[in-house]
């Protein structure tokens, strides 16, 4: 079983993403679920949401506390909170930022990939200035980073799932997906 631990601030569409990528992988023929885990239900609060994947029948039924690889959908997070807790040797970070990988020196011992989601969201006029919604941006990214999830599989679920602005979400995955840096 893989699992994948997203770390977001609401209104940035963590779980919608957590929701849109268990959809990809259930369209791979993977078993997949999802699931959110708030604190202070309000905008801008912390938010995690989980997604598990594997290619038998899933019965686990609890939060993600050892991870094989985290999205963060804010990169603030990074210091605010202990990212990595859990996180496997060998696991994938994906942040949202305009740095570098390797402008993240506390992280070396995790690969990690970086993509400027918010730039990206905003050019697809996603959400607004100071509340770029960038679930869709992350996604394209996280299947070229980790190859878990096919970018066809990812553009089939944002189409089923996204209910508005769907053609700009479309081209928000699919930049990301080339602009992710390694």
């Amino acid at each position: 079983m893989i699992e994948i631990r997203i770390h977001g601030r609401g209104g940035q569409g963590a779980v919608v993403a957590s929701k849109m990528l268990a959809v990809a992988l259930f369209k791979e023929g993977k078993y997949a679920q999802s699931f959110p885990a708030f604190g202070v239900e309000r905008r801008g609060a912390p938010v995690t949401a989980f997604t598990r994947v594997d290619n038998k029948q899933i019965y686990l039924r609890c939060q993600i506390y050892e991870p094989d690889h985290l999205m963060v959908l804010d990169p603030s997070l990074v210091g605010a909170i202990d990212i990595t807790e859990g996180l496997k040797d060998n696991g994938w970070i994906l942040l949202n930022s305009d740095n570098r990988p390797e402008d993240y020196p506390q992280l070396h011992r995790f690969r990690v990939a970086t993509v400027n989601a918010n730039e990206i969201a905003l050019r697809h006029h996603l959400g607004s200035k100071t509340q770029p919604i960038v679930n869709t941006s992350i996604l394209g990214a996280f299947s070229r980073a980790t190859g878990l999830v096919g970018l066809e599989a990812i553009l089939q679920a944002v189409d089923e799932e996204v209910p508005m602005f769907k053609e700009e979400n479309l081209q928000a995955v699919k930049e990301s997906y080339e602009k992710v840096i390694f």
